[in-house]
């Protein structure tokens, strides 16, 4: 089923990422982590679709969309960028796998972090943010979305790398890897979520497995 929704605000957070609020259709239902296909409700973009995850709770009376934009092509995100409200767009049934299985680790390569939002968004409201890490890279620290969210959330730790800017403030300056793993993450029983390019999953899960970590406590976008 399609819902052609108005676009209600459009908040810069960094550079190149926006945050989208939307109206909410009637019935419409999402757990945290999921997403949804969407596309711009335009002649000619109305069957181009992107998946994006939801990053507002379910309980809202709006939605929320964080995008990152691609501006160096002329793709969905570089034209969702010159949007603004009035505008509108489609959305579609709500799919998705990175749902909320326990405390864990939270590994995210840059707008990676979007389906990890609406589900640490959760767990801070229940009061139920100890025991979870969230571990984010970035190219710079001006990259790192929800920064001064994350760090307000009680009870979550939290660590951020970056792959420039060696002398960035409160980063660790590295590559996410297996050698970063060993270094880093002592408890290879807990839960794991990843999310990020696909090379960089794909590597995180066999840096994981080769560490000890069961692939049953893995949850990734299948």
């Amino acid at each position: 089923m399609q819902h052609s929704v108005k676009i209600l605000a459009v908040t810069p957070l960094t550079h190149n990422v926006r945050r989208y609020t939307l109206e909410k259709p009637a019935g419409y239902a999402f757990e945290p982590g999921q997403a949804t296909e969407v596309s711009i409700d335009r002649p000619g973009w109305a069957d181009k679709k992107r998946p994006f995850t939801f990053t507002s709770l379910n309980d809202w009376d709006e939605l929320e969309f964080t995008i990152k934009s691609y501006r160096d092509h002329d793709g969905v995100t570089n034209t969702l960028w010159d949007l603004v409200a009035g505008d509108r767009l489609i959305l579609r049934d709500v799919w998705g796998t990175i749902t909320y299985k326990g405390p864990g680790t939270f590994i995210a390569g840059g707008a990676g972090v979007t389906p990890f939002i609406a589900i640490l968004r959760q767990l801070a409201r229940d009061g139920a943010l100890a025991g979870h890490r969230l571990i984010v890279s970035n190219r710079t620290a001006a990259d790192i979305i929800l920064r001064d969210e994350f760090e307000a959330m009680a009870g979550l730790e939290h660590l951020w790398t970056v792959t420039d800017e060696p002398a960035s403030a409160g980063v660790l300056h590295a590559r996410i890897d297996a050698d970063f793993l060993r270094c880093h993450v002592a408890d290879r029983s807990q839960r794991f979520y990843l999310c990020g390019p696909d090379p960089m999953v794909a590597d995180l899960r066999a840096a994981l497995a080769g560490l000890g970590a069961a692939s049953e406590a893995v949850t990734f976008e299948k």
